[in-house]
Formats: structure tokens, C-alpha cells, sequence
């Protein structure tokens, strides 16, 4: 994911994804002390962050620095099933929307609207700290 900070957007999909920061190589007690022993220049320390599935099944994620920021709508729109799908009883499946919601939010996301299928809430779109589009349903 292309992005203007790197550790604060891969800090804010960690939590609505569940990953987590991807550890340093062995050997290495953080990232900084790998870049340092491989003479990448502090000023690029910050250029990338990874995310890990913390059962190391999923694949990983890239946050990348990138000078422009975002000009348009997303060309890769995520939407994280937090509620299980349609095959799950709605009752249950909004409270678990809800509960992402709130958990996402609280890590820096903002909510845009809220949408309807016939005549109840369905799904949730929001934003990103960096304003990437995504949906909670």
C-alpha cells in the first residue's frame, strides 16, 4: 500500500486486520538494528513497514512511502467481512459490524456513511487515517 507514513497506516491495519508488524530477521532484536548492521541510511529507515498474519498462513502486507499523496478513488477497495456474511442471522451480523466499527474507529478511522439494504443497515464505508477507502460488513 502505497502511503505517506509507513509505521502509522501499518499500525492502523494491524488493528483492523489483526496482523501484526512483521518481526525483524533472526538474530536482530528490532528492524533499526538490521537496516543499521545492512548500512541503510536512518533517513530510509521509515521508507517501508510490513505486516505479518500472526498465525503466518495469510499473506503478507507492504506499506511503502510514496511522495504524492492519494488524488483519486482507491483502485483496491478492501472490505473486512467483520460480521460473517449474509448466511449469518442479520441480528448477529450487525453487532459484529458494530463491534468492528467501533474498534477501527478508536484506531484512527472515520466512519463516511452508513448503507441500507432493504431498509437496514448493511454495511459500513470508512476511511483510513490517509483517507483510503474500505468497508466494514
Amino acid at each position: 500500500m502505497d502511503c505517506a507514513e509507513p509505521r502509522a497506516l501499518a499500525r492502523f491495519w494491524a488493528v483492523a486486520l489483526g496482523y501484526i508488524e512483521r518481526p525483524p530477521p533472526a538474530g536482530f532484536a528490532s528492524w533499526e538494528a538490521w537496516f543499521a548492521q545492512q548500512g541503510v541510511p536512518e533517513a530510509e529507515w521509515d521508507d517501508g513497514t510490513y505486516l505479518s498474519d500472526p498465525e503466518g498462513v495469510l499473506p503478507s502486507l507492504s506499506f511503502l512511502k510514496v511522495p504524492e499523496g492519494k488524488v483519486a478513488k482507491n483502485r483496491l477497495h478492501l472490505d473486512i467481512q467483520a460480521g460473517g456474511g449474509r448466511e449469518v442471522p442479520w441480528d448477529t451480523r450487525w453487532e459484529r459490524v458494530v463491534e468492528a466499527v467501533a474498534r477501527i474507529t478508536a484506531a484512527g478511522a472515520t466512519v463516511l456513511y452508513e448503507s441500507e439494504l432493504d431498509g437496514r443497515p448493511d454495511h459500513v464505508v470508512m476511511a483510513d487515517p490517509e483517507g483510503n477507502e474500505f468497508c466494514v460488513l
